[in-house]
């Protein structure tokens, strides 16, 4: 759903200068920042790949603290739990 700014929130929009507007829910009390959709974009693009090189980082650590088990039986259990016959080797 797309919802159109009121004139006063694209007002104050325009005139903030710094391309971002806070805003308040008067109903909830909740606080928002209306961003140019572009903007939002990129950083949820940068905060997921923080997100997806923090993840990579935490199984390597795991993996040299000797943590996990190896691909080969990873596949194998994930076989199993499907019904697929054994890999052949």
């Amino acid at each position: 759903m797309i919802a159109k700014l009121t004139e006063e929130l694209a007002a104050a929009l325009h005139s903030s200068g710094e391309g971002e507007l806070e805003v308040v829910d008067p109903d909830t009390q909740r606080m928002y920042v209306v961003v140019d959709a572009s903007l939002h974009r990129q950083a949820m693009d940068a905060l997921r790949r923080q997100q997806d090189r923090d993840a990579i980082a935490q199984g390597i650590a795991e993996m040299k603290a000797g943590k996990g088990i190896p691909l080969n039986e990873a596949f194998d259990d994930i076989r199993a739990d499907l019904g697929l016959r054994p890999r052949q080797l």
